[in-house]
């Protein structure tokens, strides 16, 4: 009688078909100005640190930025040896994606370093942002994939097609927009999320804040004791429970952030949020396609 066992979509595809062959570093006595600086132009998540000979010794994330503004640190004298983890997580460009996807999620971070043939040679970053964008392409290449069928013909067949509520985490961080910014920080790092949704003193979703823009209000010489409202960025990017996830993948990447909140049949209603993370962790393009190849038959 056959037996139908799971398959993991991702097997077979490499770590060097997603990642990225450009590594941003600094050396370790780099200024925190400077580290916030990189991570911001780069749009990277986080920065590997080399001591006085080259050689990779530690990470200095965004989240150790925001925690060095939660602590007091000066920025324009503190340095990235100061606050910086290691050793770096890696993988190399010859690992399954699907196992680098696994150690990403086992240790909570949002990137790894591609190893080469060399210990210290670094030679890429493997994030979220790649996993999606490398399924995103399988899918548009797929004659049963929801989004090359949508573009082709214009039909959806919606017993097929992904929607948002089906990769979407419900719950949701909020915080009041006169909270502080110390509060903020203090939410986000508790609950180790990437952004905090800011409501009106009636409940309603006003803006978002993100730890990119908590580097940016460090950098700027902001307070502890600011309000949410001063850093917020206005309105939340949002998109309906039951839109295709194609589309909100699109829509992240072309706004180029990270996640979208989710809201139900009232715009107002915030009933989830989305992001690349959790869209990489479905391990889909956009649609069952994918998911029910997951499944052959052993005889």
């Amino acid at each position: 009688m056959p037996v139908a066992i799971s398959r993991d979509i991702l097997k077979g595809l490499l770590v060097e078909e997603a990642m990225r062959r450009q590594v941003v570093r600094a050396p370790h006595d780099t200024s925190l100005d400077s580290c916030a600086g990189r991570l911001i132009k780069y749009k990277v998540n986080a920065l590997l640190i080399d001591d006085e000979g080259g050689r990779p010794v530690g990470v200095v994330s965004k989240t150790d930025i925001v925690g060095a503004f939660y602590g007091g640190l000066p920025i324009a004298e503190a340095v990235s040896g100061d606050i910086m983890n290691g050793p770096a997580l890696t993988c190399f460009p010859d690992d399954e994606l699907g196992e680098a996807l696994d150690i990403m999620r086992r240790n909570g971070v949002h990137q790894l370093f591609v190893q080469g043939a060399e210990v210290c040679a670094v030679i890429g970053t493997l994030s979220y942002a790649d996993v999606v964008a490398l399924l995103y392409r399988f899918c548009r290449g797929c004659p049963r994939g929801a989004a090359g069928r949508s573009e082709a013909a214009g039909l959806e067949d919606s017993t097929q097609v992904l929607r948002v509520r089906e990769a979407m985490r419900t719950s949701v961080l909020s915080c009041r927009k006169q909270d502080s910014l110390a509060v903020v920080i203090e939410e986000l790092t508790a609950r180790r999320l990437g952004a905090v949704l800011v409501k009106d003193r009636a409940g309603s979703p006003v803006g978002v804040i993100s730890k990119t823009d908590i580097v940016l209000a460090y950098r700027h010489g902001a307070s502890l004791d600011d309000e949410a409202q001063s850093i917020m960025k206005a309105p939340p990017l949002s998109c309906e429970e039951n839109a295709l996830l194609t589309e909100a993948i699109r829509r992240m990447f072309l706004s180029d952030v990270q996640r979208l909140f989710v809201h139900g049949a009232d715009p107002s209603q915030i009933v989830g949020v989305l992001s690349l993370a959790d869209a990489a962790q479905l391990r889909s393009g956009s649609c069952k396609a994918c998911m029910a190849s997951r499944m052959i038959a052993n005889p």
